[in-house]
């Protein structure tokens, strides 16, 4: 599974769909890519039901218009909005404070089910980069037919990964410059 992940959350969720690929078409591509994500979102119990992977892509496609209207210097849709705030909303944080090994440990947790967990915390990575004025410099990859979204660190970068898209355009400038040779 060639997918581009350690991007802001919010955009590694749009990176779920490639040109062949779409991790939230079945239950097992979407728990491995919930495995890639550790650290960053705590997974539900349980594998998501056909409805939790539609409610997923439905939260996908609302912050995918939201963010090209924010690229393109727009306002995101409303509808995009509401769906995402309605998706915080399901499932709200609150700090919890426990005492272990003698010290002080603050964790959160989620009011609501474990859907609506998942949806809260993708919904708010999502509110944490359309918020973000870093939003604006959002790229899509240059390779051809490639679908994947990153935030450059460096103005000049164009692939979504040298290795994967940028590794095939210099394949593909190599040959051709031989071939007219």
């Amino acid at each position: 599974m060639e997918l581009l992940i350690g991007e802001p959350l919010a955009l590694d969720l749009l990176n779920t769909r490639t040109r062949d690929l779409d991790v939230l078409d079945t239950p097992g591509d979407f728990q491995t890519w919930l495995a890639r994500q550790a650290g960053r979102l705590d997974p539900p119990s349980g594998p998501l039901t056909p409805e939790g992977l539609a409610a997923v892509r439905r939260l996908r496609g609302h912050v995918a218009a939201a963010l090209d209207a924010v690229r393109a210097g727009d306002p995101p849709p409303g509808a995009a909005l509401a769906a995402i705030n309605e998706a915080a909303r399901a499932a709200p944080a609150h700090r919890v404070l426990e005492w272990r090994d003698g010290g002080p440990r603050v964790r959160a947790e989620r009011d609501g089910d474990a859907p609506a967990a998942l949806l809260a915390q993708l919904a708010e990575a999502a509110v944490d980069l359309l918020a973000d004025p870093a939003a604006r410099r959002v790229r899509g990859c240059e390779g051809p037919g490639c679908l994947l979204l990153f935030l450059p660190a460096h103005p000049r970068r164009r692939w979504c990964s040298p290795d994967l898209c940028g590794n095939r355009v210099r394949v593909a400038r190599h040959y051709r410059r031989h071939k007219e040779a």
